[in-house]
């Protein structure tokens, strides 16, 4: 055709032809023209409509190419740019293909809009739901039984209006679950969780909901209170002080040393008077016991797990140890974690193989893989906060748990019922057993629990003139601090600043 071919590798894009700056593979050839404009006369391209779909971005871009000396054609339709005629054949092509386009895009709004005003789901379910292809044309939206029942204890827990909702965001991140802030609070208000469907303003019409063909995971009490919660429209100090007797604050952790029932509490009175008492809600045989002894037995207690001075001296020396970071620890940890992270996802890849073979059930896939899931995200928060020391801000919140611990036993005996029972929440993540003399439960919280050790190892050590505590401080290194259940129960201590300033 008398044509001098300079580029033989044919230029291909998937990118929509309605404008030209959201096309990556048209502004290489317009930047390959602008420089060798001298060498290039003409482009060619299939057919208009690949050119461009839209009349104003292609009179923009013809107006360039022809200063250029450029003459743009279409191989199956071409245009003689010498006729009079020209810019009315360009048009009708163009606007043929901007009308098509604007017919789909209607025909698809409408069709979305339909589909929302019969309670079905037009995009990806949201988190606790599923999509499921029963058709090659359909799907629909099932109940995901792996991640609904984090979503159903979140709204349960932001409910409760006693945490506020970015701690308990938190606190799930640290359990294996988590979500952006942004989409967590999202997920708060969306009403398809309560089976709702939002169909937005349209033609007109304004929005409105509708119900929707999936199944509700959050109850519509539930569902409100959170809302109100969000609103700020309920109060921020829990109702616990008019919700339980003062002198029953215990009741709520409690459990038999016999059949391991709560252990729940009343007031009676007798020849001297009233008294309150608590006993064990299966059979009284079991346990009953004056509240009063009972109390105070446990403000006993509690001052059994205050450090003694050597221990408050190690926490003094690791305080300083955090203010230098221990880089080099840090680098060392990271690079260990970053493995353990590289293994972790190649299990997770292995399993998808094993499961797409057919080596491995559905249930056992979806049970590794959330165990391995879990594990990788606890790994992924440990290496960012050693990346990072500093953003943990572990110095003032460990300076404020040590502070804590060591008056607990003050606020047990003196504080109001509704601090008492935060306290404790957050020191006893389980029941507690009391037998009449000694308590007993499974776990404390990580912070407490490592005070306590220390207080016991080294329970009658003195500081010898001289003798550094560098020694102790290193038994306590950065991977117990950073830990991410360590981190979890810091914060627990954390929040109570609100209500136990120090």
């Amino acid at each position: 055709m008398g044509y001098n071919i300079i580029d033989n590798i044919p230029y291909r894009e998937d990118e929509s032809a309605k404008t030209f700056e959201k096309r990556p593979v048209i502004q290489g050839i317009m930047n390959y023209i602008r420089k060798n404009k001298s060498r290039v006369n003409k482009l060619l391209f299939l057919q208009w409509d690949r050119y461009s779909r839209d009349i104003i971005s292609a009179s923009e871009n013809l107006k360039e190419l022809l200063k250029l000396g450029v003459e743009p054609n279409a191989i199956e339709a071409p245009l003689d740019f010498n006729s009079d005629t020209w810019p009315l054949l360009l048009g009708v092509h163009i606007g043929s293909a901007q009308c098509d386009n604007i017919k789909r895009s209607k025909a698809t709004m409408d069709g979305i809009h339909g589909t929302l005003a019969k309670g079905k789901c037009a995009n990806k379910a949201p988190r606790g739901y599923k999509n499921v292809r029963i058709s090659k044309h359909e799907t629909h939206v099932e109940i995901d039984t792996n991640t609904a029942p984090f979503i159903q204890a979140m709204f349960k827990e932001v409910a409760k209006d006693i945490e506020t909702p970015c701690y308990i965001r938190r606190k799930f991140a640290r359990k294996g679950y988590n979500i952006p802030e942004s989409s967590f609070l999202e997920m708060l208000r969306n009403k398809f969780y309560i089976g709702k469907i939002r169909v937005p303003a349209y033609k007109g019409e304004p929005e409105y909901y509708v119900n929707g063909e999936h199944e509700a995971i959050i109850d519509e009490e539930t569902f409100y209170k959170v809302q109100e919660t969000l609103d700020g429209k309920r109060k921020k100090t829990p109702k616990l002080s008019k919700a339980i007797n003062p002198d029953l604050y215990l009741r709520k952790f409690l459990i038999c040393p016999v059949c391991g029932c709560a252990l729940t509490g009343a007031t009676s009175s007798g020849n001297g008077g009233k008294y309150t008492y608590y006993f064990c809600c299966n059979n009284q045989k079991h346990i009953r016991m004056r509240a009063e002894n009972v109390n105070e037995e446990f403000a006993r207690y509690t001052a059994q797990l205050k450090p003694n001075k050597t221990v408050l001296d190690l926490y003094n020396e690791i305080l300083k140890d955090l203010q230098s970071e221990r880089k080099g620890e840090s680098k060392k940890e990271v690079a260990a974690l970053q493995n353990e992270l590289s293994t972790v996802q190649k299990r997770i890849n292995s399993i998808e193989d094993k499961y797409l073979d057919g080596d491995l059930t559905k249930e056992e896939y979806n049970r590794m893989l959330e165990r391995y899931t879990k594990e990788a995200s606890a790994m992924q928060q440990q290496i960012e906060m050693r990346e990072n020391p500093n953003r943990s801000n572990i110095e003032p919140k460990l300076n404020y748990s040590i502070n804590l611990i060591n008056n607990i036993d003050s606020y047990i005996r003196d504080a109001s019922v509704g601090v008492k029972i935060k306290l404790i929440s957050s020191m006893f993540p389980e029941k507690i057993e009391f037998d009449g003399k000694t308590y007993r439960t499974n776990s404390y919280n990580k912070v407490l629990d490592l005070i306590y050790q220390q207080t016991n190892e080294l329970r009658g050590v003195e500081k010898k003139n001289g003798e550094s505590f560098s020694t102790f401080s290193a038994s306590v290194p950065l991977t117990v601090l950073f830990s991410n259940q360590f981190l979890h129960d810091l914060d627990l201590i954390w929040e109570l600043r609100e209500w136990i300033p120090i």
